[in-house]
């Protein structure tokens, strides 16, 4: 039977992509991924090590896939070691000034890294709970008759015939005026996502629903659960990528509802229905680069509040690659849903994904504005959008060919609306960057419930909250702001050295506060002219995690809370080099004093200490022309010797909260004082040495020398001294009794002796030397070896908790924006 051409054509493209990412027997083979140098040959290196090259990973260059017979060795490091302890033989034997390695040699020096791949299935779609997908709740409420006639033109005008358009509140809400994303004023310009293209990284996606297939991009899609071209639904449950597809990019046709960005283009890359390895997940977000524009990841670790997973080495690259080499250099637009775990006191903060600094995180409200019950909150939370709730849940696509969907929930669903919001955007500004994106989304979303407590004013002249982030999405505003935006300059960064302060984390309302001071020169020399993201990476050792709560304030003041206490952590273990973000900061210098607090909430026998931390600031480039792209990811990053760590101001105080400011430190400790310099070898890059900021170790005021020890042996010291003031006054005492008493006559005959045993001291004195000696040591030592705990009575703010551990009154108010800040046509 002839094949028609096009049918032939595609064809070949389903067998060239199939070749590309073949089905793998991890039966029969194991399988590695390795990094290697430029002049490594992929198929060089196989033969040495007897295996089978697989094939480059995605689209990072200099990686690889190679495959073993599991009956020769399994295990790659093993066999490289060997390999290298040869080597080392070989020279031992013939002399260091040998200096020419053989071929084999040769080959095996150019592998840089490596890594065993296990195929496993750790993410988790962002459906709501469960108790989610009930019955939608019956409404008392009427519509609003002007926004029916509003919604009557429209769907005239533009010729929508989707039989469920009307359910999509989301896009037009004539029950809550206001509460929907504005995008009908869009539509009406003729704005409706043409030339942009979003792919679905989820469980599928059904390209035979009517209301998929107009828009379905063959080119952009794969699945890379079961390695073939098309990323059809084939097990029952592989439902929620259509859905989320179908909110982004349904036709406007007859058939349920419409995307937001109806005309734009939909591709499907399918990584949830099974398991995967690391080298499937980064190809998969690196997929098509070129050609998909915006990925859609509503999907991460489990939101269980006790999980805390970040991406591996090979997934954060392929993020960094697709940021810097995707959509031609403009970067690919990462939208992750900021997860639903908090009824399980989760925080957005402990998810690798939604708290890196590529990611657009969004959380979820509902049909009337509220706070999502199961929406997390964090300090790297962008913005949120529209989702299920009490009273209502999105409308949108399902799996079949003319099927539809009215439960669709979670910040799964909020997560797509941006994705279609972005859509919208490329289609007029084809050429704003990544960070581009994240700006407007900044500049342009809407504050609501202002009045709950948690907003801040931040440097940028927009407010933030952890629950809310910058506010809600809305499509008109930031469709109109882009239309003029002008382009932001190169990302710029600066890398602190590690800091140290190895100090016992107080128990309760108090916090161990550690600051760094950042000057103007640091800034200037790292080129940043103003703060986008900052981050912070810390080692902190704890009995129990879940006690944990960490809090950053910046030289303006701004607040994040990095991370909040969870209930249901009961991990044995701290902060292990984990790396916390916050867009709070975004629009300030950076320069000044930045205070990191460490917390440990709960007074039980669970103890931590607060070992190191180091401060990440990223920004705009000042000076375009000389900034260079941030290396990719590297496996030693956050390598350090905790003793090379510059020491950093610490002191114990009650911690601060996001409407009132710490107090300035009353009491100061500097860790060891047998530092070494930050080794200007291991110096980061982009960064400059910094001048630690001074501090003192003394439990006695200031004037009083330090001797250069620490508080431990400043204790001793003061303690031997006293005991010598104290022996020299006791002596000049007795002299001057016996010179007296030989002036006097009195008793000629008299012997002084000391009185050496405690008890025959009591029965004579009525007290003991002993003890009046612990008296002088105490007076010196103070109450304990710690810093005093501080307290401020009169302090009455709340720190700011999960909402799952801290209900808030606000859940439940009701408050309609003015529909002045509508643009409607």
């Amino acid at each position: 039977m002839r094949l028609s051409g096009a049918a032939a054509a595609l064809g070949l493209l389903c067998t060239a992509t199939a070749s590309l990412h073949p089905r793998r027997s991890y039966e029969t083979r194991d399988y590695f991924a390795l990094h290697l140098d430029a002049a490594a040959s992929p198929v060089d290196i196989a033969q040495r090590l007897g295996g089978r090259h697989e094939g480059q990973i995605g689209e990072l260059d200099g990686h690889h896939t190679f495959s073993l017979p599991k009956e020769s060795g399994a295990d790659l490091d093993a066999l490289l070691e060997d390999l290298q302890t040869k080597r080392k033989l070989r020279r031992r034997h013939t002399g260091d000034n040998a200096g020419v390695l053989d071929n084999e040699e040769e080959s095996l020096a150019g592998i840089l890294w490596s890594q065993k791949l296990a195929p496993k299935k750790r993410l988790e779609k962002r459906v709501p709970p469960s108790e989610q997908f009930t019955r939608v709740v019956t409404r008392d409420k009427k519509e609003n008759v002007e926004a029916v006639q509003a919604r009557s033109e429209l769907v005239s005008t533009l010729g929508i015939a989707d039989p469920i358009f009307e359910a999509q509140w989301h896009l037009f809400n004539t029950l809550e005026v206001g509460h929907d994303m504005n995008v009908s004023g869009v539509w009406l310009e003729g704005i409706t996502g043409k030339g942009a293209t979003a792919a679905i990284v989820d469980d599928g996606l059904d390209m035979y629903s009517n209301d998929l297939s107009p828009n379905y991009f063959p080119e952009g899609s794969y699945d890379f659960n079961d390695h073939t071209p098309e990323p059809r639904p084939r097990l029952r449950d592989d439902r929620h990528g259509t859905r989320c597809a179908g909110e982004v990019a349904a036709a406007r046709n007859d058939v349920c509802g419409v995307g937001v960005a109806y005309d734009s283009r939909v591709s499907g890359i399918r990584i949830l229905s099974g398991a995967i390895d690391d080298t499937d997940e980064a190809s998969a977000i690196n997929y098509a680069y070129q050609k998909n524009d915006i990925y859609s990841c509503s999907w991460g670790p489990p939101d269980d509040g006790a999980t805390m997973e970040a991406p591996g080495i090979l997934i954060k690259r392929a993020m960094v690659n697709g940021v810097q080499k995707g959509r031609g250099g403009k970067g690919s637009i990462f939208v992750f849903a900021a997860g639903n775990g908090a009824s399980s006191g989760d925080n957005c903060n402990f998810d690798g994904y939604t708290n890196s600094i590529y990611s657009i995180t969004v959380g979820a409200i509902d049909r009337e504005g509220k706070h999502a019950s199961y929406s997390e909150s964090c300090s790297a939370q962008l913005v949120v959008a529209y989702s299920s709730g009490g009273t209502d849940a999105i409308h949108t696509t399902d799996v079949g060919t003319d099927k539809c969907y009215s439960l669709h929930g979670g910040t799964s669903a909020a997560g797509p609306l941006v994705v279609g919001a972005m859509a919208l955007v490329l289609s007029v500004r084809p050429e704003l960057t990544w960070r581009d994106a994240q700006y407007l989304m900044v500049e342009t979303a809407v504050p609501i419930y202002e009045d709950d407590g948690s907003w801040q004013n931040t440097k940028s002249g927009q407010k933030f909250s952890h629950d809310w982030g910058f506010g809600k999405v809305d499509i008109y505003s930031l469709v109109q702001k882009a239309k003029t935006w002008e382009l932001v300059k190169p990302q710029a960064w600066y890398h602190s050295p590690w800091l140290r302060v190895q100090h016992k984390i107080p128990q309760g309302d108090k916090g161990l506060a550690a600051m760094f001071q950042v000057s103007k020169k640091m800034v200037k020399d790292a080129n940043i002219a103003r703060l986008e993201h900052v981050t912070v990476t810390m080692n902190v050792n704890h009995t129990r995690r879940g006690d944990l709560s960490v809090e950053l304030r910046s030289p303006e003041g701004v607040v994040s809370h990095l991370s909040t206490a969870r209930k249901n952590d009961d991990t044995e273990a701290g902060y292990v080099d984990w790396t916390f973000m916050t867009v709070a900061h975004w629009g300030e210098s950076g320069v000044g004093t930045w205070t990191v607090v460490v917390k440990d909430t709960e007074v039980n026998d669970n103890v931590g200490e607060f070992l190191d931390w180091r401060l990440n600031l990223w920004g705009e480039a000042a000076n375009a022309s000389k900034q260079k792209l941030h290396p990719l990811p590297d496996e030693h990053d956050d390598d350090h010797n905790i003793e090379d760590a510059i020491v950093v101001t610490t002191t114990v105080q009650p911690a601060p909260t996001a409407t009132q400011p710490p107090d300035q430190p009353s009491h100061t400790v500097d860790r060891p004082v047998n530092t070494k310099p930050a080794s200007t070898d291991s110096k980061p890059s982009g960064s400059s040495t910094p001048t630690p900021s001074p501090a003192s170790d003394s439990f006695l005021p200031s004037f009083f020398p330090t001797f250069g020890a620490s508080k431990h042996t400043q204790i001793w010291i003061y303690a031997a001294i006293g005991s010598i003031i104290v022996f020299c006054v006791g002596l000049g005492i007795y002299f001057q009794i016996q010179r007296r008493r030989r002036l006097r006559n009195d008793r000629d005959d008299y012997d002084f002796e000391m009185i050496e045993d405690e008890d025959e001291a009591k029965a004579m004195n009525g007290s003991s030397t002993r003890r009046r000696g612990g008296e002088l040591y105490n007076a010196f030592a103070g109450e304990s070896e710690e810093e005093p705990l501080f307290s401020d009575e009169d302090d009455d703010d709340e720190p700011y908790r999960d909402q799952a551990a801290s209900p808030n009154p606000r859940r439940s108010g009701s408050a309609d924006l003015d529909d002045t800040q509508r643009d409607r046509t």
